[in-house]
């Protein structure tokens, strides 16, 4: 594995492999920019099957991270870190503090927080170790805590641009929603939606979950390998990523994607697929940067939980700004979002073998 000849690799300043053999710990932590600040991203945990996998997704995810923090308009960097293994077998206290360990290392110039596999309670381990560590608990008013209630309520709001923008309405009464992933994201969306009238559909691994969606919003349940084909108004993928290709952009039937998760499209041209199938994207990382948003706000302090809601409630005019600019200028949202991220980061366009998510 050549990590400089990766079509992931996209300039990044330092990749970090962190090894500890006694806790069992494989992270590897990539900084993609800090032109604009420390490197900002959360640490995620999953079984990846190789070392090259992870190193890929880490990769594209801290590059995702430049994009959204300086579409977000905040004072940071972009970075990500990954730790190889199934959450619910490798993670324990003496771990994640050996993983606080490798951030604190590196002095400062990456802040972890809390994604896919980790939570409030894993970065409180992780700050045992570190100072460089978002996420953590936050006295009543103040901003910090759990992004997850963020991100969702970023996407919710997102959403309603959208459908403002391609359905030309102002409320969701009856917009017909269908949710992939009843995380800490989904879930809390879930609830938005619900709460304005959003007819949902709900698919999820884990059947428990998608109960308790079906009685508590009175959701339609489908599998999961229904829910991307569904014939809705919005699809809003808020599980793991890449899951806008080729093959599964030619059976979806929604008018506008807009979700929590990272990295939707497997590849960069899969942007310009969507535009040509009539389907208004929503690029992940404007409409998804609500957690980032808290996680910033708690890192540099002095902010209120009010303060976090209304930098939020910017996403909307980011995202109208992008869905006007492409269609004046007949460009895939993706595209147009892509080509703004990387002004503000004063990087060149990518080059076209280098358009993977």
């Amino acid at each position: 594995m050549d990590i400089f000849d990766m079509r992931e690799f996209d300039d990044h300043e330092l990749v970090v492999f962190g090894h500890n053999a006694a806790t069992g710990l494989h992270a590897i932590i990539a900084l993609h920019s800090t032109t604009l600040g420390p490197a900002a991203g959360g640490c995620r945990i999953w079984p990846y099957a190789s070392t090259t996998d992870a190193v890929a997704d880490v990769l594209r995810l801290s590059r995702g991270m430049s994009y959204k923090n300086a579409m977000a308009g905040l004072a940071l960097g972009g970075g990500k870190a990954v730790i190889v293994g199934e959450s619910r077998q490798v993670k324990t206290p003496e771990l994640l503090q050996s993983f606080g360990r490798v951030v604190d290392s590196l002095g400062g110039r990456y802040i972890t927080a809390e994604d896919v596999g980790t939570t409030t309670a894993d970065m409180e381990q992780v700050a045992r170790a570190t100072r460089y560590v978002s996420g953590l608990g936050a006295a009543p008013g103040r901003a910090g805590g759990d992004p997850g209630p963020k991100t969702a309520l970023g996407v919710f709001l997102g959403i309603k641009a959208a459908v403002q923008f391609r359905l030309g309405r102002s409320d969701l009464e009856g917009v017909t929603v269908a949710v992939q992933g009843l995380g800490g994201v989904g879930y809390h969306l879930c609830r938005l939606l619900a709460a304005e009238g959003a007819k949902l559909s709900v698919a999820d691994v884990r059947p428990q979950v998608v109960g308790r969606a079906v009685e508590e919003f009175r959701a339609r349940t489908v599998t999961v390998d229904e829910v991307l084909a569904l014939d809705v108004d919005v699809l809003a993928p808020c599980a793991l990523g890449a899951i806008l290709n080729a093959h599964s952009i030619s059976r979806l039937r929604a008018r506008i994607i807009a979700g929590a998760a990272n990295n939707q499209l497997a590849q960069g041209q899969d942007g310009a697929a969507l535009q040509a199938a009539g389907i208004l994207y929503a690029p992940d990382y404007v409409i998804n940067a609500g957690g980032i948003i808290s996680v910033s706000h708690e890192y540099q302090g002095g902010a209120t939980e009010a303060q976090v809601i209304a930098d939020i409630h910017a996403i909307p005019t980011r995202l109208t700004e992008i869905f006007e600019r492409a269609r004046r200028e007949n460009r895939p949202t993706s595209a147009v979002a892509d080509e703004m991220a990387r002004e503000r980061l004063g990087r060149p366009p990518l080059h076209p073998e280098k358009l993977v998510a």
